[in-house]
């Protein structure tokens, strides 16, 4: 007879970053020398939660990372998840904050499970009086392991809140309170050993590459005071498949930028997102040159609710999955309601 599971199956997957990083002397700073079964030992309590499971992906700094390593994750993660008997009941990622929005929201793409995929990191080495690695890593495997995290899509678990993986923002460089939901906040915490998530969003999107696909390169430009856009005139000959412009507000350039953007966006999609990093782009509210319904009569997608960094995100894995701009666009739209 084959035995009946009485706790949750977790399996943590390592990525590196400051979560794993220790000292090498005074002076000598900090590396990701952590393997993952070095950084699950170190936090003893984890074995009253769940049964833990790990391996390593690609141990480094999170500024390492490209998105056909988030790719490889969510990959492995459809393996654990879908495993039926011998499979995880939840999984949870750990690497560095530096590029930890966007690895989530990549996962949040690419993982069709309702069991939980958390994604957590540390501000602080373990080797800083204060590092909150063990405390993150510990609350991302409550959430894993608890009923409440299904179907919530990927999130985030940072100082005891949960964040959804399409809202959530690094907002400072130090600080372990460094992670926000830009213009939603959390929505759940955990508190001893409770996990609440009494909000979620509405609506998820999925998005399938074929199996290898590399994700194209996407150019991210960001417009800035007095601005000409000579750089987009550059990016087809770049070899970029898409681009993302981090307009002004609620999606406005210069008029001398826009005329540029038009163009590009005669030959690739090009997204038109907000840089404030928090609430919609607009679509017919202004109506000067290089106003956002300028740019979208002239071919730029709106971005909507998706700050600049996702939805590079997206559109590089859109790309990937041979998505046209129609429905780039109504998948925006669908992340944003």
């Amino acid at each position: 007879m084959t035995p009946v599971r009485t706790r949750s199956r977790i399996h943590v997957l390592a990525l590196g970053g400051t979560i794993a990083m220790t000292g090498r002397g005074r002076g000598q700073g900090v590396r990701p020398e952590l393997d993952a079964r070095a950084l699950v030992a170190g936090v003893p309590a984890l074995a009253s939660v769940a049964e833990i499971g790990f391996d390593a992906v690609r141990p480094v700094p999170g500024a390492e990372l490209r998105l056909g390593d988030v790719t490889a994750v969510a990959a492995r993660a459809g393996e654990l998840l879908e495993g039926g008997r011998d499979g995880a009941d939840g999984v949870v990622v750990t690497q560095g904050t530096d590029t930890l929005e966007e690895t989530a929201f990549a996962l949040d793409l690419l993982c069709g499970s309702d069991r939980p995929v958390v994604v957590t990191g540390a501000m602080r080495n373990p080797d800083m009086p204060g590092a909150d690695g063990a405390a993150n890593l510990l609350a991302a495997v409550r959430v894993a392991a608890s009923g409440a995290a299904a179907g919530a899509g990927t999130v985030v678990v940072m100082n005891d809140e949960i964040h959804a993986a399409r809202f959530v923002r690094k907002g400072h460089t130090s600080r372990p309170s460094a992670f926000g939901g830009a213009g939603i906040g959390p929505i759940g915490w955990v508190a001893e050993d409770r996990v609440r998530i009494p909000l979620r969003p509405a609506r998820r999107v999925r998005v399938a590459p074929p199996p290898g696909a590399e994700p194209p390169p996407v150019a991210l430009v960001t417009a800035a005071l007095g601005d000409d856009g000579r750089v987009l005139s550059r990016l087809p000959g770049l070899g970029y498949a898409g681009a993302v412009v981090a307009a002004f507000g609620a999606g406005h350039l210069p008029h001398r930028m826009a005329d540029e953007a038009a163009r590009l966006a005669e030959s690739l999609p090009v997204v038109l997102a907000s840089r404030t990093g928090a609430g919609e782009g607009f679509r017919d509210t202004y109506a000067f040159p290089g106003s956002e319904s300028d740019l979208l009569g002239r071919g730029l997608i709106c971005g909507g609710a998706l700050d600049p960094y996702k939805a590079r995100v997206l559109l590089s894995l859109a790309l990937a999955a041979g998505w046209d701009a129609r429905r780039i666009s109504d998948a925006i739209e669908r992340l944003s309601a």
